[in-house]
């Protein structure tokens, strides 16, 4: 007989924007029109430095084994993006490298929770902070963020997280944030501080969309007094520099801390490859100006998709402080078709039209505070943004077609529980 597997693995959940990302291309591929606004991917090529000095290192022969916690060169570059972009007082010991942030949530984990510990996530929330959470059998409580508050964290709910919880270990906090786009003001940064300073409670603090701030500056916690030494923030290159197939980024924290990680990533990953880490030198060093420029196209984006979704009857959308997803309410037209919002996603790629599709995502694929709303990133050019928006009211009009789709597909029939 076969093994059996274990709870966590036959329970783990994905992050759904794949899985719609699948279903696109296979559309895609069978000729239909498909705008794809479900995936959080840069529709650029990785910045031209970038690029060129990853190219000249694979030519080199940096391709073998190096240190875990990062090159020294790629920490000092790293710790001096920090310092310059953020004013916080680093060095490179402060800095560990990795695949991408995603990796630093598991890490983060690893480092600060045992089985049992309380652990506070502000939802809807990024898919894969559930189960990396879970991996370690660690509870979780959840903050609602809501829309009429521009989706900043709610610090009442922090402090009743503390002052209830049995062992409140850590929080979960994202800003930029993904999906919603609310972004956390410095005052509320400062309160959070406030709150969990000199307390056995760790931040992990996720800023993969630290340079899509589109009002104001973008701020760390860890430039709070003492967070340096209760905080993880990880960020990526992914997003600022179109880099999400090189697999890079890197974790800021104490150097207590970030030594940790990096035994910890030698155990699990060996190594971020050499060569990845000097494309990341030369984007870090070298393409700001290239950087800033696609940061500019992304927010006259994401302004496109807010003034078209906000013609739609039935739609009501805030322009997002920061990242590349904009997040409307749909809740009238899923509560008019009883449908619900993930539903409503599938439908305007499956179901609307034979020829046109548009990829998205409903808001539950980020948590039970999602209900009622849907994801759009604006990863594609801006005429294609453009055509999306005016085929939206069409799709949406067609009543017998969302019927008939609900039809052939109830799991997305609306609970009216």
């Amino acid at each position: 007989m076969a093994a059996t597997y274990s709870d966590f693995a036959r329970s783990i959940k994905t992050e759904t924007a794949f899985d719609v990302l699948a279903v696109a291309k296979e559309l895609k591929a069978q000729g239909k029109n498909v705008y794809e606004l479900e995936i959080g991917d840069s529709p650029f090529p990785s910045t031209t430095a970038a690029v060129e000095a990853g190219i000249r290192s694979v030519n080199a022969g940096n391709h073998r084994y190096c240190a875990s916690a990062g090159l020294p060169d790629f920490r000092t570059a790293a710790a001096e993006f920090v310092q310059r972009e953020y004013g916080i007082s680093v060095g490179p010991e402060h800095i560990v490298v990795g695949a991408g942030a995603k990796p630093f949530e598991l890490f983060f984990c690893e480092v600060f929770l045992n089985p049992g510990d309380g652990v506070l996530v502000f939802s809807p929330y990024f898919p894969t902070y559930v189960p990396n959470i879970a991996r370690r059998g660690a509870r979780i409580r959840f903050s609602d963020l809501k829309q009429e508050r521009e989706f900043r964290p709610n610090l009442e709910d922090v402090e009743h997280f503390l002052d209830e919880d049995p062992r409140p270990k850590a929080i979960f906090l994202n800003s930029p944030h993904n999906p919603t786009g609310g972004v956390a003001l410095p005052e509320d940064l400062r309160g959070l501080a406030d709150l969990v300073r000199g307390r056995n409670v760790a931040i992990f603090s996720d800023e993969p969309y630290d340079q899509m701030v589109w009002r104001g500056e973008h701020h760390s916690i860890l430039s709070e007094e003492g967070m340096l030494d209760q905080a993880v923030a990880a960020y990526t290159f992914s997003k600022s520099y179109s880099m999400s197939g090189w697999r890079l980024g890197f974790a800021v924290s104490s150097p207590a801390t970030a030594k940790l990680i990096g035994m910890l990533i030698n155990t699990a990953l060996s190594c971020t490859p050499p060569f990845v880490q000097h494309a990341g030198i030369a984007a870090l060093q070298e393409d700001a100006q290239e950087r800033d420029q696609r940061m500019a196209v992304f927010r006259d984006n994401v302004r496109l998709l807010v003034e078209g979704l906000n013609t739609v009857e039935g739609i009501h959308c805030l322009e997002p402080g920061g990242t590349f997803y904009v997040f409307p309410s749909v809740a009238p037209i899923c509560q008019a078709h009883g449908i619900t919002s993930h539903g409503l996603a599938m439908y305007l790629l499956e179901g609307a039209d034979e020829q046109t599709g548009i990829a998205c995502l409903g808001g539950e694929c980020f948590g039970e505070a999602g209900h009622g709303f849907v994801r759009f990133s604006c990863a594609e050019p801006a005429e294609r943004l453009q055509a999306a928006m005016e085929f939206l009211p069409d799709a949406l009009s067609r009543k017998e077609r969302i019927a008939a789709y609900l039809e052939q597909h109830p799991e997305y029939r609306l609970s009216t529980s």
